[in-house]
């Protein structure tokens, strides 16, 4: 309030363009002079116009970039590291292809695994596990699971 009586007290051509935070000032001059300090201050104002729609252009476009930064973590976070637990035992089986087929099954249901990572995990972790020679007989049940529950799925 204090502000605004002080900027009334000034002379005219003392006062500063408020409005648009520029350094013009208001004066009475001859009209020959008005039309030549005219068309520079309307240059300077329009161009200043412009920076400031430009700034806020850029300012609303930091700021969708920022919320769509925040969206994606809470989307990750939400979405949470999966914690699974496996055990491994050494068996002995007449039917490894089968035994790796029902294992897999219970590992991807009761873990709801459906990302192509954790499948991916999933299958890693059977390869590791496991020695070479049953690598083949891995991979063609770990195929056959993932076709049987996400392939057929996708049909109904």
């Amino acid at each position: 309030m204090k502000h605004c009586r002080e900027y009334k007290k000034q002379k005219p051509q003392q006062r500063g363009c408020r409005a648009l935070c520029c350094s013009c000032r208001l004066s009475v001059s001859s009209s020959e002079e008005a039309e030549n300090s005219n068309s520079d201050r309307f240059a300077s104002i329009s161009s200043l116009a412009h920076a400031m729609v430009q700034e806020r252009l850029d300012q609303m476009i930091r700021e969708r970039h920022k919320a769509r930064q925040v969206e994606r973590r809470r989307l990750k976070r939400d979405q949470g590291t999966k914690f699974i637990v496996m055990v491994a035992m050494e068996t002995c089986s007449y039917e490894p292809s089968e035994d790796f087929r029902e294992s897999m099954v219970q590992m991807i249901m009761a873990n709801r695994l459906e990302d192509p990572r954790d499948l991916r995990s999933l299958l890693n972790y059977y390869m590791s596990m496991n020695s070479q020679e049953c690598h083949g007989i891995i991979l063609q049940a770990f195929h056959e699971v993932c076709t049987n529950l996400f392939l057929c799925c996708r049909c109904h």
